[in-house]
C-alpha cells in the first residue's frame, strides 16, 4: 500500500486498464451493481479532499501528507438495490434474495471488494503505487459532493499514482499469521 505519490500523472491507457479490471470483477448473478467515480488531477481530487479532510488543523496534522498528492482517486460505489432487483428476476427468484434485507451476506460489498482488489493488483502490475482507504464517517458527505445517488454506498477510495518515498504504516510490522494458523484443509 503506497501512501505517497510523486505527482506525475497516470497515463490514460494505464488508468483505463485499472478501471477495466474493477469493472470486470466478479458480480453475484452478474448484478453489476458497481460504479467507479474517477477523479483525476488536483482540481478533481481536491474536491474530494475538501470534503473528506477539510483544510485546517486536521489536514495539516494528517500523517500521510503524500497521499494528498495522489493524481487519481477512484471511489468504488455499490448499489444494493441492483442485487435485489437482479435476484427478483425469474431465473433467480427462487433464491429468496429479491430484497436488500434478505441477503445474509451483502454481496455488493463482497463484489466491490473484489473489484478493488482487481484494481490494486492491476495498478501494481502496471508499475503504479496504490492504496485503498475508507470513507468512514464522511461517506455520505463525499458521495453527495460527487453527485452519487442516495441509494448507493461508497466502499472507500483507491488512490493511484507513481510512488514517492514512503514510510510504512504502523500496522506493517505486525506478524502475519502462518499458513498453518490460517489454512484448514479438509475441515477446521
Amino acid at each position: 500500500m503506497v501512501r505517497a505519490y510523486d505527482g506525475r500523472p497516470v497515463a490514460e491507457d494505464v488508468l483505463t486498464q485499472v478501471l477495466d479490471a474493477g469493472r470486470r470483477a466478479p458480480s453475484a448473478g452478474n448484478s453489476q451493481g458497481l460504479d467507479l467515480v474517477v477523479l483525476v488531477g488536483p482540481e478533481e481530487t481536491g474536491r474530494y479532499w475538501d470534503v473528506a479532510l477539510p483544510a485546517g488543523p486536521a489536514r495539516e496534522g494528517f500523517r500521510w501528507q503524500g497521499l494528498l498528492g495522489a493524481p487519481v482517486l477512484v471511489v468504488p460505489v455499490v448499489a444494493p438495490g441492483a442485487y435485489a432487483a437482479r435476484y427478483a428476476e425469474p431465473d433467480k427468484a427462487d433464491s429468496g434474495l429479491g430484497t436488500v434485507d434478505a441477503w445474509p451476506v451483502p454481496y455488493w460489498f463482497v463484489d466491490g471488494g473484489m473489484a478493488v482488489d482487481a484494481m490494486l493488483l492491476t495498478a501494481g502490475e502496471a508499475g503504479l503505487g496504490a492504496v485503498f482507504f475508507g470513507l468512514f464517517d464522511r461517506e455520505r458527505a463525499v458521495l453527495d459532493a460527487l453527485g452519487v445517488p442516495g441509494d448507493r454506498r461508497g466502499l472507500g477510495v483507491v488512490a493511484l499514482g507513481h510512488a514517492a518515498p514512503d514510510e510504512p504504516g504502523r500496522s506493517a510490522g505486525r506478524r502475519r499469521r502462518s499458513a498453518e494458523d490460517v489454512v484448514h484443509r479438509g475441515g477446521w
